[in-house]
């Protein structure tokens, strides 16, 4: 199992190289991320202490079970998930650095004074639901400059960037969409200098569509299942592209 994962963390590494030197970009611009939903502690710790040590949970109660397991390890916690209000005092508690969804005034006022109480402050991405789908979180494309001026009146939430769910489909162009959606966002809100806003991150492609995220600007692409499922091979294990 762990020879698997190391595996599977070249393989995709590799695909993270191969599409930043198409698009132009350097290696070090784009983060993975490894979306740790339904992995045990066990296997994260083989990615962590390989020096793969930005993780990210979906669930606050997969982050309570894994807390003792992990806590030990070097490591940066966002969380990736729907957020909801009663469980702010949660995601505080078990060491996350940054909430990626952020979509609602609400919820930020609520953060925001639970941050106060506690004397800290956090990094939020702003999400914003740029496949239209009714599925999924965050907020509309143009109702995304609105939350962001609003949630940079809190002091404690330090704005990093923006992300998004790209649409599941196998049409290269309609996923690139959304991303280049997420771009223009990016743009519009540096544009606009807003106090207390950084734009610099922009979470998005996930291992079916991270060459093209990469290619409309992510810095962060989140990855799981193709990690810590059973060894995985690149296309060209199956066509030999030199043939």
């Amino acid at each position: 199992m762990k020879e698997d994962i190391l595996h599977n963390l070249e393989i995709i590494n590799d695909r993270i190289r191969k599409a930043c030197e198409k698009a132009g970009r350097s290696r070090d611009e784009v983060r993975l991320l490894l979306a740790t939903k339904t992995v045990s502690a066990e296997r994260i710790k083989t990615a962590l202490e390989n020096g793969y040590t930005l993780i990210a949970e979906n669930k606050v109660q997969e982050l309570k079970e894994k807390y003792e397991g992990l806590k030990d390890t070097p490591h940066e916690n966002h969380f990736i998930g729907h957020l909801q209000t009663n469980k702010i005092k949660d995601i505080l508690k078990y060491d996350v650095v940054c909430v990626q969804s952020l979509d609602r005034p609400d919820l930020a006022e609520k953060l925001h004074q639970r941050l106060l109480s506690e004397g800290k402050t956090i990094d939020v991405l702003i999400q914003v639901n740029t496949s239209g789908e009714e599925s999924k979180f965050g907020v509309h494309p143009e109702e995304a400059v609105e939350l962001t001026r609003k949630v940079a009146e809190f002091t404690t939430l330090k704005i990093k960037g923006l992300m998004t769910i790209g649409l599941f489909s196998a049409e290269t162009e309609k996923v690139r969409k959304c991303f280049k959606i997420l771009k223009d966002l990016q743009q519009e809100i540096i544009s606009q200098n807003i106090p207390n806003v950084e734009m610099k991150e922009l979470s998005m492609g996930m291992s079916g569509d991270l060459e093209t995220a990469i290619e409309e600007g992510a810095t962060i692409v989140r990855v799981g299942t193709a990690v810590f499922v059973a060894r995985v091979y690149p296309d060209s294990y199956y066509w030999n592209e030199k043939v």
